[in-house]
């Protein structure tokens, strides 16, 4: 029997593997294997108990102000054992972040074939997002199965050199994992406070963004929130401290912006499935959002997300105060540029790529 296994440790890598994960278990022609990381602790261990996913190994890395050296570090020497003792037939690690380049090189070092899942997007800018472009590129450089969510993403590799066999345009798990969490009768006290208004959700945690950039971004987002009496934001607060700092900082102390410790995935899908605009400097909240239909302003120079971009509900500010504030209250005060942002998208997937994903491996081992 084939053994397949799964290595993954932030939250975002969580949301979109934990489908695939459960699809690869049923299938009775693999033995399949979770490892995770734990480079984000908490915030994973949530959406595990949420899909009901457990792990069979949990290297728990993260440690306090963790640096990319501690992260690297710790999932090279973490994934190495775990190879070492199951020896797997194909590992699959998922994007962008440091736990996926690193048990990708683990894995080239120790000749063990890997699969890439949300192969191929890019930005053509190794310092945005920082590490996570030059991550997935190298990924893709040792990446024996290349599953593409796009079109789009299947051309980035092509035009790198890939061979065109080895991959395979899937959709994104991410819109899988709506499908299950998304439902009608959902209710939180975060909905009663927003019900006389319209509802705004912001995140903000990019490692680029700490700092100053930040910062203005986020004051953008408070002056235009309060110049609109009728509105309410929520925003989960990443658990860094560079960023929680940052945040409490630029939103707290304003009584229509609700600051929250990071959301279980159910309540944070279906809060972001009732919201009236949507702001970010996240990848995953991108497709979420246009699959949902909002909304949504991108505060990044550049996304490797382009075709929410075509599709009209993804609104690419940059980070600059002005242009953020400027997107934000055009959305809010135009009925028209609103109406046009609205409608729901399938450019990412239509919620079956954990089968796609799992009957390609079956075919191929």
């Amino acid at each position: 029997m084939n053994k397949i296994m799964l290595v993954f440790g932030t939250r975002p890598e969580a949301i979109k593997m934990c489908p695939l994960a459960l699809e690869l278990k049923s299938r009775l022609e693999l033995e399949t294997v979770v490892c995770v990381t734990a480079q984000h602790r908490e915030m994973l261990d949530s959406v595990l108990g949420d899909f009901g996913v457990r792990a069979d190994y949990d290297l728990d890395i993260m440690r306090e102000r963790q640096s990319l050296f501690d992260v690297t570090s710790g999932v090279l020497d973490g994934v190495r054992s775990v190879i070492e003792a199951e020896n797997p037939s194909l590992v699959l690690v998922h994007g962008d972040t440091t736990t996926a380049f690193s048990a990708a090189l683990a894995c080239f070092y120790l000749r063990v074939p890997v699969a890439h899942v949300e192969a191929g997007l890019r930005t053509h800018d190794v310092l945005s997002p920082y590490p996570e472009e030059f991550n997935r590129r190298a990924i893709g450089s040792v990446a024996k199965l290349h599953f593409a969510p796009t079109e789009t993403a299947k051309d980035n590799l092509i035009r790198e050199g890939v061979d065109e066999s080895r991959i395979f345009v899937t959709g994104n798990t991410v819109i899988d994992a709506l499908r299950r969490t998304v439902t009608d009768d959902f209710s939180h006290p975060l909905l009663d406070w927003a019900a006389d208004s319209r509802l705004v959700v912001i995140t903000s945690h990019r490692r680029e963004s700490v700092g100053d950039t930040m910062k203005t971004m986020l004051e953008a987002v408070r002056r235009v929130i309060e110049a609109h009496p009728d509105v309410k934001a929520i925003c989960p607060v990443h658990p860094s401290p560079d960023v929680s700092e940052c945040v409490a900082s630029t939103l707290g102390g304003c009584n229509r912006i609700a600051l929250t410790s990071p959301l279980p995935v159910t309540d944070f899908h279906n809060l972001l499935a009732r919201s009236y605009v949507v702001l970010t400097d996240s990848g995953g909240v991108q497709e979420e959002a246009s699959e949902l239909g909002k909304p949504t302003v991108v505060m990044r120079d550049v996304t490797e997300r382009t075709e929410g971009v075509f599709a009209g509900n993804l609104l690419v500010s940059g980070t600059d105060h002005e242009k953020i504030a400027r997107e934000l209250s055009e959305l809010l005060d135009s009925p028209e540029k609103y109406a046009r942002s609205t409608a729901k998208s399938d450019v990412f997937g239509d919620g079956n790529a954990s089968r796609k994903i799992a009957d390609i491996i079956e075919k191929m081992m």
